[in-house]
């Protein structure tokens, strides 16, 4: 696997996104009343969102349900993997590395691509509305990620809202924000850095990763630089040895990890976050907000409920099957997915999750098509991130799960807290066996 070295700030990541783009068909035009894709005669599979989730999912249903219609909506371009993007912050992946087509694998698999931007959904009529018309469905899958939760921290204050998603932006959900938030790291004179982290953990791409590498990037540069992370969790977690230690021993100097720093109020315009911890003000920051599930998760009216009847701000789906409870032939999947155990909670936010999830709802729609029974498919995270960029160290995590004697899922965390390159080729290994996946290579 060839990665290439090469720096694209500015417009040059721009440019890149752009170019990668010229590969796809253009959007369609139509009145927004009007029906998108006429009915076929098949039934019909409709995945919301092209993530690793909905890439995985369209591919497979393809496979293992032929005789069904399959469309993919998604309003980017092209594809952009959350995953390794770290790397590409500092230069360690090259942008096309992250970067793919949508149509060539919809053209492989044989399902539709189609980029618009979705309105609404009605479950009652199974209608997706987008900006260019309306798509009727059998199936649905909503593979649609997070949404930035600003609200805890500003109610509707939409001024402090906006000046603090363009100007502290963090690049968790794949988008231009990417460019912004990669020039920002270079162009960080010094000073304090300030990065809040949201709950539910984030991997990938992990912030304490992030945190790394941009450590490492500033020793480089000699940038008199102090990055401090403000974790709301009482210690490092997941993986806390290996990052302790990489805290430690590397970055001593660059690096200060903040426990039980649970925010109690922002202020991006005089530069301060006051936490449980103290307060911090800072020269520039990663503001990152508490996160939820997609708009369109809301949209659907998929959020669950606390047993006080409060919206978690998560999917309420069953937590082996991935399906609306009410609703069975609608799927939500990946980073969406609100607590699925009591044990641990949340899966891991991590596109190994989503991919597995995509394989296994694929099977649940062909096994509803034929109207059979479904059946559990235990699935794994593994997760591999980068803390030293020369010599180049990386350090793992997996997670492996089973139905323990209650019926609960039940998470088994392996660490490997030795840093070292090995786990680095491995980590160039697993992405690349994942983009042929579902990618297309």
């Amino acid at each position: 696997m060839s990665i290439t070295r090469r720096t694209v700030l500015r417009t040059g990541a721009v440019a890149a996104i752009t170019a990668a783009a010229s590969l796809n068909a253009q959007p369609l035009i139509m009145k927004s009343s009007s029906e998108l894709i006429p009915r076929s005669g098949k039934r019909r599979v409709v995945i919301l969102g092209g993530g690793w989730g909905g890439m995985t999912t369209a591919r497979y249903v393809r496979e293992t349900a032929p005789d069904l219609e399959v469309v993919m909506i998604e309003r980017n371009p092209v594809f952009w993997s959350c995953p390794l993007s770290n790397k590409w912050l500092i230069d360690v992946v090259d942008t096309n590395f992250l970067v793919h087509s949508y149509m060539a694998p919809a053209r492989r698999y044989g399902y539709t691509y189609v980029q618009a931007e979705i309105t609404d959904i009605d479950r009652g009529k199974r209608r997706v509305h987008t900006a260019q018309g309306h798509l009727d469905y059998d199936w649905l899958v909503i593979a649609a990620g997070i949404r930035y939760a600003f609200e805890p921290w500003f109610g509707n204050d939409r001024k402090a809202i906006e000046y603090t998603r363009t100007q502290y932006a963090t690049a968790y959900i794949p988008s231009a924000e990417h460019a912004l938030v990669k020039q920002k790291i270079h162009n960080f004179k010094g000073g304090t850095f300030v990065m809040t982290l949201p709950p539910p953990h984030r991997c990938p791409p992990s912030p304490y990763e992030r945190a790394c590498l941009m450590a490492w990037l500033y020793q480089q540069r000699k940038t008199n630089a102090k990055i401090i992370i403000l974790d709301p969790k009482p210690m490092i977690a997941p993986i806390t040895a290996s990052y302790a230690q990489a805290f430690r021993e590397l970055y001593p100097n660059t690096i200060t990890h903040v426990p039980k720093a649970v925010i109690k109020e922002v202020d991006p315009f005089n530069k301060v976050v006051k936490t449980a911890a103290g307060d911090f003000k800072f020269d520039d920051a990663l503001l990152m907000s508490p996160h939820q599930a997609a708009d369109l998760v809301w949209k659907a009216d998929l959020i669950g409920k606390t047993p006080e009847g409060r919206p978690t701000g998560w999917a309420g789906v069953h937590p082996l099957y991935y399906n609306a409870p009410n609703d069975p032939q609608v799927f939500v999947i990946g980073d969406a997915m609100g607590a699925v155990s009591p044990q641990f909670g949340h899966y891991p936010k991590a596109g190994h999750v989503a991919n597995r999830q995509g394989r296994s709802v694929a099977q649940f729609i062909a096994l509803q098509a034929k109207g059979q029974e479904l059946k559990p498919i235990i699935i794994d995270n593994l997760c591999y991130m980068l803390v030293n960029n020369s010599p180049r160290e990386a350090i793992a995590v997996q997670f492996d799960y089973k139905i323990g004697p209650e019926g609960h899922l039940i998470q088994t965390q392996i660490d490997d807290n030795e840093r070292r390159e090995e786990l680095w080729k491995e980590d160039l290994r697993w992405v690349g066996i994942m983009y042929k996946d579902f990618a297309a290579g």
